[in-house]
């Protein structure tokens, strides 16, 4: 089987990657929104970081991916409760998939064949405890979109239909990417992603040449090439999981706490989730390079990429959503 390109081997897009470190760190930030060009690593940086994380600890044969026999559900009627270690799982979710397919339903084969009711796992189950990726989310149908959305906050998934009364764990980091000149998601769904990330193709010729040169090696001699970025990832990878042991500790100071309300209210952010989510990325942030307190340093590094997309258009102001963030950033300092 091919193995990931090695998430330290990407080159560039240091916005995007941190982006995804962050909620490998802390999954209650939400989701990642990924807009920009094609051909920009959005779904090669997604399935790297799956690998490069440790695999889980699973009951065999929970289709739910349960890390104990005991938090299987009841209707899986799970016959192997041996433990065993998988890769974390990254779903592809496709266009026009049906709300069945992706939350489940009635086993049709079975309900014939037998006459029993019986419930087959959707796209939510195999997901669990791992990355779901929605590549041209913008084109998913809205209420597929309202219905994720929903189930990454709530961490559960809940089917009541067809005489079924179905309930599963379903946590999961909800990674959506898209091209915006194919049309734009809804405010109210842009508000819901955790994390919005803009990439682009590289300028820098010579950044252009490292990206094609690593490819290259990586196609033709892979072996030899994930040898090599083998010790970054392992590196990288103890980072994250000392970072995820240390988060409960990292505390957050009233000075923080007023930078993060100050910055939401004076860019007309609507509610408080721009607020709890900057939040949220700071703390994360602040684990990952080693730190006990979440300082301004930490809310100016992941403020853009919380709150761009969760601010009014202005039409008196013609300056981006990230140029806006970044001014108000400027005058707090």
């Amino acid at each position: 089987m091919t193995q990931p390109f090695p998430f330290s081997a990407i080159v560039g897009q240091e916005e995007m990657k941190l982006a995804v470190i962050l909620t490998a760190i802390d999954a209650s930030i939400g989701g990642v929104l990924v807009f920009g060009d094609r051909g920009t690593g959005k779904s090669t940086a997604v399935r790297a970081l799956a690998a490069l994380l440790p695999p889980i600890t699973q009951v065999a044969g929970c289709p739910v991916n349960s890390a104990a026999p005991d938090d299987c559900p009841d209707w899986a009627e799970v016959s192997d409760t041996s433990l065993v270690q998988r890769p974390t799982p990254v779903v592809d979710l496709p266009l026009g998939v049906t709300e069945d397919r992706v939350v489940g339903a009635l086993d049709i084969e079975r309900a014939l064949t037998r006459g029993e009711k019986s419930f087959e796992p959707g796209l939510l189950a195999r997901a669990n405890r791992g990355y779901l990726y929605i590549d041209e989310v913008n084109l998913l149908e809205d209420h597929v979109v309202d219905l994720l959305l929903d189930v990454a906050q709530s961490g559960e998934n809940v089917i009541e239909r067809e005489g079924l009364s179905i309930r599963h764990d379903a946590k999961f980091v909800l990674v959506g990417s898209g091209n915006p000149e194919e049309g734009e998601l809804r405010p109210q769904l842009l508000d819901r992603f955790g994390l919005s990330v803009e990439v682009s193709s590289p300028t820098d010729i010579m950044e252009r040449v490292e990206v094609i040169r690593r490819r290259d090696a990586y196609e033709r001699e892979q072996a030899a090439f994930l040898k090599r970025w083998r010790a970054a990832d392992t590196k990288l990878r103890k980072r994250i999981m000392g970072a995820r042991l240390s988060l409960p500790q990292v505390r957050a100071s009233d000075a923080a706490l007023t930078h993060c309300a100050t910055l939401c209210a004076t860019l007309g952010a609507d509610g408080l989730r721009g607020e709890l989510t900057l939040l949220r990325a700071a703390r994360a942030l602040a684990a990952f390079e080693g730190l006990r307190e979440v300082g301004f340093d930490q809310i100016k590094a992941v403020a853009p990429m919380a709150l761009r997309h969760r601010l009014r258009r202005d039409p008196l102001d013609e300056a981006g959503s990230t140029t806006r963030v970044e001014r108000v950033l400027e005058e707090m300092a």
